[in-house]
């Protein structure tokens, strides 16, 4: 049995669960069996959207999310489903719990995977490495956990009839107190779930002059991105920062404006699908990974291209 973690946000599943699917059901299929889910939420889960997509749905709520709690859900599952495969989406979330379920499976851990198969037996799967300068191969034996990197699937569809909902019980286990957490409230597009992502770097010159940016962004129906240097200075929230230690974006389309192209923020975005650069260096290593390059002024040419939207959306 194969086993997916069906990651949501309390009202909907988030789009890195529908290529979770689409892996797992890959996996599935290769090996044989079939596909279950395991839904594990905080207060609320979209059940009936879940249970649309796979035969068996797991269920449990365990309160304020640990480390501990989630791994002792999936955990949980995966011995009520005789699962010998666990999928799940890659995110900051899944890394620090996913270990603790690879550990207890005494299993292969498949991170940040590009592609998965199986050959001989034993699950097999490309993923980025040295910076996203080289994809290499990995391979585990049976049991395996494996993560899905964003945007790099496509989307499970629906099954034809809805599944089974079966509650799970999930044993109590030593972690810490949450006495307070404060959430950050989100805005727009999600940055790592965008189709289009609009970077600002430190040749934006100010936090003020982010409101280009975002206005960009807004019209082209995307998320705003921060360089690290951007974060650092204060101007952007840590949320926003694209790169090495931020998050990695794949989009259809990604607009730099005053990013001068340093490789840990390159790692973060050289593989989106089509890169625009807009810099006043012409010099700037950006320039070597665009697709299309504007040397000029960020401060004339950002407003320029937001008119030229406009007229567009006119």
């Amino acid at each position: 049995m194969v086993l997916v973690v069906l990651d949501h946000d309390g009202n909907r599943l988030r789009k890195g669960s529908l290529e979770a699917l689409t892996r797992a059901r890959a996996l599935a299929e290769a090996l044989g069996t079939r596909v279950v889910g395991v839904l594990l939420a905080e207060d609320k889960a979209p059940v009936e959207e879940a249970r649309g997509y796979v035969e068996t749905l797991y269920t449990a709520t365990l309160g304020p999310y640990t480390a501990e709690r989630w791994a002792a859900g999936v955990l949980a599952a995966a011995g009520e489903a005789g699962a010998q495969a666990v999928v799940a989406p890659s995110s900051r979330q899944s890394r620090t719990y996913l270990g603790r379920v690879a550990y207890a499976l005494k299993a292969g851990l498949l991170e940040d995977t590009l592609e998965s198969g199986v050959e001989g037996g034993a699950v097999v799967a490309t993923r980025y490495a040295y910076l996203n300068r080289v994809t290499q191969k990995v391979r585990a034996s049976l049991p395996v956990v494996l993560t899905v990197k964003p945007n790099t699937t496509p989307l499970a569809e629906p099954l034809a009839a809805q599944g089974e909902v079966r509650p799970l019980e999930v044993p109590a286990v030593p972690t810490v107190e949450v006495l307070e957490r404060l959430q950050e409230e989100k805005k727009g597009v999600s940055l790592t779930e965008a189709d289009i992502v609009v970077t600002g770097g430190r040749g934006m010159g100010s936090a003020e002059a982010f409101r280009l940016v975002e206005e960009l962004a807004a019209l082209l129906g995307g998320a705003v991105g921060a360089t690290r240097a951007v974060v650092d200075a204060g101007w952007r929230p840590y949320s926003e920062q694209v790169g090495q230690t931020g998050k990695t974006v794949q989009p259809s389309l990604y607009i730099a404006l005053g990013v001068s192209g340093a490789v840990q923020h390159l790692a973060g975005m050289n593989k989106s699908k089509n890169i625009v650069a807009v810099n006043k260096d012409p010099e700037a290593p950006i320039f070597k990974h665009a697709d299309y390059g504007i040397v000029g002024d960020v401060h004339q040419v950002v407003p320029a291209l937001i008119e030229a939207v406009k007229k567009l959306k006119d």
